[in-house]
């Protein structure tokens, strides 16, 4: 079934949550985007809450009231991420505490107080994005890697406990040229990712979103508790060993 759904995605104001919620407004979904930072444009169809993540009344709060005003809830991707760039001899507490607010707890509280809307209902699909971050050790983003490995952990623990009344994925990408990722890398640093990659570049937002369109339609029903992983090719052999900047 698509179109006429309520669907809230978290982080899409910008990058893939942004290309994820343009998706499903395409389809003509009722979209709710929820994110501290104001949407990078406007997109037909979507509609701004402003909420951090990290705070898990604030975000109980924005869920009863989209499943208040259109009287369901179908799917709940949750995207919201930060990753800062640092070795783990200069993560500092603060910056490590609000990447796992963020990244972890801020998937653990959308889809907690999802979830409860869903099983009353009788139906929902809890998504987020994860990351091929969270199943290699790659340098630099010590605090990024293990919220994203708590993510692929949430996903299948959810599928566990609440099928088959409610389905749970996970789409975990690889590099996707987003402006999280432009603002920390220079062009010489891409083009050194692109070239360790099978497809020789990175992906796009909407390739992504097209990911969790996909998860979230009727052909993907038998799916729950899993990763779907679009990565060019990237894990599929030693090409996660390299990190541009990392000497040590």
């Amino acid at each position: 079934m698509t179109g006429g759904r309520t669907v809230v995605v978290s982080g899409a104001s910008s990058g893939i949550g942004r290309a994820v919620a343009a998706r499903f407004a395409l389809d003509g979904d009722h979209v709710v985007n929820l994110d501290v930072a104001k949407p990078d444009g406007e997109v037909p169809g979507v509609r701004w809450i402003d909420v951090d993540v990290a705070d898990w009344d604030a975000v109980g709060e924005a869920v009863a009231a989209v499943r208040e005003s259109t009287g369901r809830l179908d799917v709940v991707i949750a995207n919201a991420g930060i990753s800062i760039r640092h070795g783990v001899l200069e993560l500092t507490e603060a910056e490590a505490r609000r990447t796992l607010d963020v990244n972890l707890m801020g998937v653990l509280a959308l889809w907690r107080h999802a979830a409860g809307h869903m099983v009353r209902q009788g139906h929902g699909v809890l998504l987020a994005t994860a990351s091929v971050n969270g199943s290699r050790g790659y340098p630099l983003y010590a605090d990024y890697n293990a919220s994203k490995a708590g993510v692929a952990s949430l996903c299948q623990t959810f599928a566990m406990e609440l099928s088959p009344v409610v389905r749970t994925a996970c789409v975990t990408p690889g590099a996707v040229l987003t402006p999280m990722q432009e603002a920390e890398y220079t062009p010489a640093m891409l083009d050194e990712v692109n070239a360790r990659i099978p497809a020789r570049r990175h992906a796009l937002p909407e390739e992504i979103a097209a990911a969790f369109h996909y998860l979230a339609s009727d052909g993907a029903r038998f799916i729950t508790g899993q990763e779907l992983v679009v990565d060019g090719g990237e894990t599929a052999g030693a090409t996660t060993a390299f990190f541009p900047g990392h000497t040590g």
